[in-house]
């Protein structure tokens, strides 16, 4: 016998002929595979019918545990929440005696409606032999005795108040009281069982959820529109102190003093402007948190005017630059840049460059949101603050008292010679403060530090901020007496390194970073 030759090979036309044999085989296996899953086969039973086929079972998908949208408790709808609140949204007429060039039926050419309306809008109303002006704008009704609350730039000034309700009920309506500095005005009309919208905790309110939008845009009365909160805490420049809900329910003329309402048809807040470059509405709106104004409402219905809360402290936003200045880590918190003379705040021994974290048990992570709860605050309440000193956490109590209606501040007197300092703060020109000086800038005379005469063009501590006419109190947390101690200072800085500088500023203080 012999031995296997492993490395014996068939002949060519052999081999060929395994491998077409191997394909075919192969080419069927795959035809009858496909032609089963395509159901091109034949069962050995009867077709069906096809609405007797049993359909195969839906595919199994995994459950979505993403929180779903609730339009409110139980079944409720957005026409619910429409039927609900409509019957206790009115119109607001007001009028006033305009001048003998007067604007006809545009809302007393106020600045507010003109920032954000745009004035191309209001030409077409203008009727210049008129004598007298209307405002068209909305209110709510808030408590069944006829109390409405809406903007103050809807009847702040005017001569004449009408309401008319969703019924069609006019009545003239008597000003119980305004507050400008938050846009809110409350009026009232002789009637009893009226239908009324609830107050909600605007606090509670979060970017994302629905809200409806009520009021008389251009005088269509009635009118609901739909869209969820953009953002919360807005400073939009249109009043003193703000925290706008923002939200892209469309608002547009004629809907101001009307009610912002959550899914549950309850108050969150009154619409106050628009940002709108041609008159209607661009996605971007604005309204007054309903905490804010009821309890603006409350204060102007008990006394006729609003007593605001005072700390007695110069703010500003603590930014990463800012930050690390201080040895701060995270930017939570609002920065502390002076302490007014005889305040709650000086005797509770606050002092710059603290780093309020939070106040009356709130956090704080904006000036716009401390000032707002400070001012919110009663007079005489007792509060708790938190704060950082120098990276260590500290607690005080103290006591809110009435906010004044003037501050001032005195410093001391320097006079002297010019400098031209080096390094970081090269491109600053500064002079001691004289009385020639001080009555250029507007100054007094007896503020302490020195003035910046002059920025260099281009700089970057003109890019940051840095204004002629600004007053150097500090430079790293040292003081600035003159200008000799200026130069002192500066001298010793090292060129690549970022300079903190306290300046004052049209009577308030900030801190600027200034980096190489």
């Amino acid at each position: 016998m012999n031995p296997i030759d492993f490395d014996h090979k068939p002949p060519r036309g052999t081999r060929n002929w395994i491998v077409a044999a191997t394909l075919l085989t192969a080419g069927i296996i795959i035809g009858f595979v496909v032609a089963s899953d395509l159901g091109w086969l034949p069962t050995g039973h009867a077709v069906p019918d096809s609405a007797s086929v049993a359909q195969p079972p839906p595919i199994a998908r995994p459950v979505s545990t993403a929180p779903q949208p609730v339009l409110g408790g139980g079944n409720q709808t957005f026409v619910d929440i429409a039927k609900s609140v409509k019957p206790a949204v009115v119109n607001i007429y007001a009028t006033k005696s305009g001048r003998s060039e007067g604007s006809g039926t545009a809302p007393f050419d106020d600045p507010l409606f003109r920032k954000f309306f745009g004035d191309e809008f209001f030409r077409k109303f203008e009727h210049p032999k008129e004598r007298k002006e209307r405002g068209l704008g909305s209110g709510v009704i808030v408590e069944s005795n006829g109390l409405i609350i809406t903007n103050n730039h809807v009847v702040g000034k005017a001569d004449e108040i009408r309401v008319t309700l969703s019924d069609k009920r006019e009545f003239k309506a008597k000003l119980i009281g305004t507050d400008p500095k938050t846009d809110v005005a409350i009026v009232k009309i002789d009637a009893t069982g009226l239908p009324t919208v609830a107050w909600a905790d605007s606090d509670k309110l979060e970017v994302g959820e629905f809200v409806l939008a009520v009021g008389n845009p251009f005088g269509l009365t009635q009118t609901v529109t739909l869209g969820i909160v953009s953002a919360l805490g807005r400073a939009a420049g249109i009043a003193e102190y703000e925290d706008f809900i923002q939200t892209d329910a469309a608002i547009n003329p004629g809907n101001s003093g009307g009610p912002l309402v959550n899914v549950r048809g309850e108050l969150v807040g009154i619409n106050t402007a628009i940002f709108s470059q041609s008159g209607g509405n661009m996605g971007i709106g604005f309204a007054v948190p309903s905490n804010m104004a009821q309890s603006i409402m409350g204060q102007l219905v008990q006394t006729g005017k609003v007593v605001r809360g005072w700390l007695g402290v110069s703010i500003q936003e603590l930014t990463p630059e800012l930050a690390s200045q201080f040895g701060i880590v995270e930017t939570k918190g609002v920065l502390v840049s002076d302490v007014m003379d005889d305040s709650p705040a000086k005797k509770a021994g606050f002092e710059r460059a603290d780093v309020i974290v939070e106040y009356d048990g709130k956090p704080m992570d904006s000036p716009t949101h401390l000032r707002n709860a400070v001012a919110q605050t009663p007079v005489g309440k007792k509060v708790t603050i938190k704060f950082i000193r120098d990276k260590k956490p500290k607690t005080v109590d103290l006591t809110i008292v009435e906010q004044p209606k003037s501050m001032s501040q005195n410093g001391e007197d320097d006079g002297g010679e010019s400098a031209t300092p080096t390094g970081v703060l090269s491109s600053l020109d500064v002079r001691d403060l004289t009385q020639e000086l001080a009555s250029r800038y507007g100054l007094k005379s007896s503020e302490r530090g020195v003035v910046i005469v002059r920025v260099r063009p281009g700089s970057t501590a003109e890019e940051l901020g840095v204004r002629e006419g600004d007053v150097v109190l500090e430079v790293n947390r040292q003081a600035v007496t003159s200008v000799k101690v200026f130069e002192r200072i500066a001298g010793k800085l090292p060129k690549d390194q970022a300079v903190l500088l306290l300046l004052k500023r049209q009577g308030r203080t900030i801190y600027l970073t200034l980096r190489p």
